[in-house]
């Protein structure tokens, strides 16, 4: 029997995909729910980042002082005895047993997590590492373990996010984004850094560059910085102002010594994942190897006491040159082996603050034969070490001027951090926070780039000759068309007089008809609907129209004039492969356009 004309409207192939106009982003007022949201989230991460800090106090106080307080304190002040050994080790076992036992996503960084959660997990954190990560941060720092607090609470402002957008209808998209803003405000309260913070999940963790993730995550940071003052104080964490006149060739020594701490931070990576595999070849569960890492710790505390903890007190000595040559030296040396090894036992704690001392250290020593304050190439060494590392220029430059508040050393420090970026990009396929994500399986790149699918439109690539068949063809001629050996085509548009689209008719179905013994008098139209093929215009996207053929499980889409309804062009699958194709012919293809070898190239075709 003929097919049955259906009086109701076309069926929406799309799923509900809405066709957009032209425009410079996609961005729409959902955007607004969740600056809303991210309000709520800037505060949320930053009292959980004084949370933290106090957590950390607290625990180095009950374990190196014997006193419940949340004063300020340093394990490098106590008296050194073998307790100094104990204490790390001691620390260690409670973090393998609170991974083994608790949850496995506390080990590590805390900013590889986040990425691993964006990527794989639909932006979605649990409960329990919302509790797990800090808690376990503030015994690893507490303790004695030479670590920052930014990457735990990265990943603690990343779960509030994250299980704050869970109690709402969001897209994985928008998880993300609010992850990311509790992300960026948990670093923004500790350092008082937003706009590194921003410049941070731009770098490293949104994956995209939308108005629809860099508003509320922009938000969130701005929000946190409002609640520091009450929380933390007011002002730049190392307040320093260089006051440098520096001539103009001294650029040239900054970005050298980008290039020195550039290959400093591809060396320590390099160790770090080295030392890594060793403790993989040990004959114990993982579970006991942060409490070894943590004795190498309290070993490396008798020899230089101040390699433990965080280290702010280093950090602000050698901005202000306060400390000794052959101390610097030595916790430069000290505190980098111990913690390659300890973090490389798989304990909790973040990387920033200590690539901020190693930077710092060898900028320090190398600055006092280079003109100007040694501070200043100890700040340089800091921003490279930082870009470096992390692969993130930008965050590097505009942190370090933000830790100290002098905005005048920008140039030097992007000079810095751009070389320094260049050698470890250079040099290594993977920074120190996605090496540890590859060697899970998940391999990720960090290039931006615009979708040729979203610049291009259908007109620019359809085929605009396209063979059709008419709806009045008998399914007698339509067989005998398709079994012609000369015909290249498995599918056909079917129109009519008017040139309107009726449907697809393809050589299965030609097929079909002769096993089921369909009339030969019966015609195309007959067999085919304009409620049965989705279609596309001239000026839509190549990635709307890629999303249409997915949505309609089809492998080609009539192009039609949007007014009329006639039949403009055809694409299919292939054409799609070739504008991927010619998008990389963009990258790859290289060849002259003016001078002689132009010429040459000229002659010879």
């Amino acid at each position: 029997m003929p097919q049955q004309k259906s009086p109701h409207r076309p069926h929406d192939f799309t799923g509900g995909l809405a066709r957009r106009e032209a425009g410079d982003f996609t961005t729409d007022r959902r955007v607004l729910a969740l600056i809303g949201m991210a309000l709520i989230i800037g505060t949320a991460g930053a009292f959980s980042a004084r949370l933290l800090l106090d957590l950390i106090a607290l625990v180095t106080n009950l374990a190196w002082f014997g006193q419940f307080s949340i004063g300020p304190a340093t394990p490098g002040e106590a008296h050194r005895s073998l307790w100094m050994v104990a204490v790390p080790a001691i620390g260690g076992l409670m973090i393998g047993l609170m991974a083994r036992y608790g949850s496995e996503k506390i080990r590590g960084h805390g900013i590889p997590e986040a990425i691993e959660a964006i990527l794989i997990g639909g932006s979605r954190m649990s409960p329990k590492v919302a509790v797990l990560k800090p808690l376990s941060s503030a015994i690893s720092i507490g303790t004695g373990g030479p670590y920052g607090a930014e990457g735990p609470i990265i990943m603690t402002g990343g779960a509030i996010g994250s299980l704050f957008a869970q109690y709402f209808h969001l897209s994985s998209a928008e998880r993300k984004t609010l992850l990311v803003a509790g992300a960026a405000s948990g670093m923004t309260a500790i350092f008082s850094s937003p706009i590194a913070a921003v410049t941070l999940a731009v770098e490293l963790l949104l994956f995209e560059w939308k108005p629809r993730s860099f508003i509320p995550v922009a938000v969130a940071a701005c929000v946190s910085a409002c609640w520091r003052p009450f929380l933390f104080g007011s002002g730049a964490l190392f307040p320093k102002q260089f006051h440098m006149d520096l001539p103009w060739w001294v650029i040239g020594l900054c970005a050298l010594m980008g290039i020195v701490t550039g290959l400093q931070s591809g060396l320590f990576t390099a160790l770090l994942y080295k030392i890594e595999d060793t403790f993989e070849a040990l004959p114990i569960h993982w579970m006991w190897w942060p409490a070894i890492g943590g004795a190498i710790v309290g070993l490396g505390g008798l020899i230089e006491p101040r390699v433990l903890g965080v280290g702010y007190d280093i950090i602000d000595g050698l901005l202000n040159s306060r400390l000794l040559p052959q101390a610097v030296l030595t916790i430069l040396v000290v505190k980098a082996s111990v913690w390659l090894v300890s973090l490389s036992s798989g304990t909790s704690g973040g990387v920033l603050a200590p690539l901020l001392i190693f930077g710092g250290a060898l900028g320090w020593l190398i600055g006092l034969v280079l003109p100007g304050d040694p501070g200043f190439w100890a700040l340089l060494g800091m921003a490279a070490m930082m870009g470096g590392t992390m692969r993130a220029p930008l965050t590097g430059t505009f942190f370090a001027m933000e830790l100290t508040g002098d905005v005048s050393i920008l140039m030097p420090l992007l000079a810095a951090t751009v070389s320094a970026y260049a050698v470890t990009v250079l040099l290594l396929r993977r920074s120190i926070l996605t090496e540890k994500i590859a060697r899970r399986g998940q391999h990720i790149t960090r290039e931006y780039g615009i979708d040729p699918f979203e610049y291009t439109r259908a007109r620019d690539i359809m085929i605009g000759e396209v063979d059709t068949l008419p709806a009045d063809m008998t399914v007698e001629a339509a067989s005998a068309f398709f079994a012609e050996t000369a015909r290249t085509h498995r599918v056909y548009p079917v129109v009519d007089a008017d040139g309107l689209v009726k449907g697809l008719v393809s050589r299965g179905d030609a097929l079909r008809w002769q096993q089921d013994r369909t009339p030969d008098k019966q015609t195309l139209d007959d067999h085919v609907s304009d409620t049965s093929v989705p279609v596309a215009h001239p000026d839509d996207t190549i990635g709307y129209v890629a999303d249409l053929m997915l949505a309609a499980d089809v492998g080609r889409i009539p192009i039609v004039d949007p007014q009329t309804g006639r039949l403009q062009g055809l694409l299919a699958r292939k054409d799609l492969l070739r504008l991927r194709h010619a998008a990389n012919a963009l990258e790859n293809e290289r060849k002259p356009y003016l001078g002689p070898k132009k010429a040459e190239a000229g002659k010879a075709g």
